[in-house]
């Protein structure tokens, strides 16, 4: 009896060490964010556009946290192929993750006059890592457990948050578009998946 339950299958506690790593990469990014923003503060002639790149930073950071706990990802690895997919992405997951914080922190080198970048290269430091995140999180637990609303909204989200750098304000229209996903997903919980693994 023993020998046959250390050999079980259990898909709750694989995706779980995976998602309590993602959990921590953004909280790490939230807290790397946070200090650059602290750092700048004596830096900027107005705090306005600091203060808006702090709240919009949190709803981001907060939306990412909610869109990635929203599928159940216990369904993801039914099978060693698809667990094999579902490890690998992840590395795209944690990537984008991490990148985030990094985006955030040229945004405010412009800001700041540190950095000659241009305000578009600067915003897709930010938007492209967003982008990876989105799709690969959909790649791997939404899609199958979604109905067709949600499997337009996440990828579509994930191209427009790539024209966010046409907006004077940073991050504006990703933390829009983040929130916009998280109130489909809200509205639309996840449906029981039926369909059968050819991985």
């Amino acid at each position: 009896m023993h020998a046959q339950c250390a050999g079980e299958w259990h898909p709750h506690h694989i995706t779980e060490r995976y998602g309590l790593f993602t959990l921590i990469v953004l909280g790490e990014s939230l807290l790397a964010s946070a200090n650059a923003i602290i750092d700048a503060l004596d830096k900027v002639e107005s705090l306005g556009p600091l203060i808006a790149i702090s709240v919009l930073t949190l709803v981001v950071t907060a939306s990412l946290w909610w869109i990635y706990f929203w599928p159940p990802h216990q369904r993801a690895i039914t099978s060693f192929g698809r667990s094999l997919r579902y490890g690998y992405t992840h590395y795209f997951v944690f990537g984008a993750a991490a990148s985030f914080s990094a985006g955030i922190e040229v945004e405010l080198d412009v800001l700041t006059g540190k950095s000659h970048l241009s305000s578009i290269a600067a915003s897709l430091t930010v938007t492209i890592p967003i982008a990876i995140f989105l799709l690969a999180v959909w790649w791997i637990a939404i899609r199958e457990n979604a109905d067709r609303v949600v499997n337009t909204v996440v990828p579509s989200g994930a191209v427009l948050v790539l024209l966010d750098p046409v907006l004077p304000i940073p991050v504006t229209l990703t933390a829009l578009v983040l929130v916009g996903i998280v109130v489909v997903l809200v509205l639309r919980p996840p449906v029981a998946s039926s369909r059968i693994d050819k991985a």
